[in-house]
């Protein structure tokens, strides 16, 4: 199916409803409302673009959310990230759970969590900038309140070069709609400690004061406010994993915080795709709560 810009950001405001709070009841036909369409037009769509089923999409976010929350939040009990990550009980989840992961909730956070080597360190890049910067102290994050954002965005999936093509893009588009505001964000919604880089995803973001009055592969949405624990990280193109997987296997579990299902982000000082030799000065927000 060939794919119309209408048709794209409509899907792109489903993306935005799943991802704002994956706990919520998401049914099909609440999210056809969102884009508008008819159920049964709008499950060929979805499929369409996203190659796979609403129902399987929303299975597997929760999954990876519940998997990356067992990882790092050892305080909570099973159950209650279960309901957390959208699961009506706990035996459903744990069923399902096992049946992807190949091992209970309890097994997979005392044995799998921590011990295995990420598939990203395969990367020769992410590989290199790992030993780099494993033994190099950790900034103590600051806690803060940020703001809800309004943003210009682009969804990439993929974490990897190929996210350079995107950003110039957005880059263009804010230059040819004058968009006065150049600061630039992206949202990280995959873990890639838990996800294959070709299957993480990114969004591109670039601050903006109003929705857009006309949509097309660049829409709009607002970072969510709230508790954040910010870190400031420099680094070359192939660093920023192994820094995130420090923050989220160092840090987090002995935080006293626990992980929030929405979205960690980076504000770009200098963004690692755009800058002739990589490099990247970023602030991390990790939502955090003390519940």
């Amino acid at each position: 199916m060939l794919m119309s810009t209408s048709s794209l950001s409509r899907i792109n405001d489903v993306l935005y409803e799943i991802h704002r709070d994956i706990a919520a009841d998401l049914p099909a036909a609440h999210l056809a409302r969102v884009a508008a369409f008819s159920e049964q037009h709008f499950h060929r769509v979805f499929a369409a673009h996203m190659g796979e089923s609403v129902h399987r999409y929303i299975a597997r976010i929760r999954m990876e959310q519940a998997a990356n929350q067992l990882m790092f939040d050892h305080s909570s009990k099973v159950v209650d990230i279960a309901l957390k990550c959208g699961y009506k009980s706990l035996s459903s989840f744990t069923r399902t759970f096992k049946s992807r992961m190949g091992m209970s909730p309890g097994e997979w956070r005392k044995h799998h969590a921590i011990s295995a080597e990420p598939d990203f360190m395969q990367v020769p890049e992410i590989s290199a900038g790992y030993r780099r910067i494993a033994t190099s102290p950790l900034a103590a994050p600051t806690i803060i309140e940020t703001q809800p954002k309004r943003v210009a965005y682009m969804r990439h999936q993929g974490y990897n070069r190929n996210i350079q093509k995107t950003w110039q893009t957005l880059v263009l588009w804010a230059y040819e709609h004058q968009i006065e505001d150049k600061n630039q964000f992206a949202l990280l919604h995959s873990n890639p400690a838990l996800v294959p880089l070709d299957e993480c995803r990114y969004v591109a973001c670039i601050a903006t004061d109003k929705p857009l009055l006309k949509r097309s592969k660049v829409n709009s949405l607002v970072i969510p406010g709230g508790l954040h624990a910010r870190f400031h990280l420099c680094g070359i193109y192939g660093e920023f994993i192994p820094y995130l997987n420090r923050i989220m296997t160092e840090w987090a579990p002995s935080s006293g915080f626990k992980l929030k299902t929405t979205p960690t982000w980076v504000e770009y000082k200098k963004n690692q795709f755009m800058d002739e030799q990589g490099r990247f000065d970023l602030l991390l927000f990790l939502p955090v709560s003390f519940y």
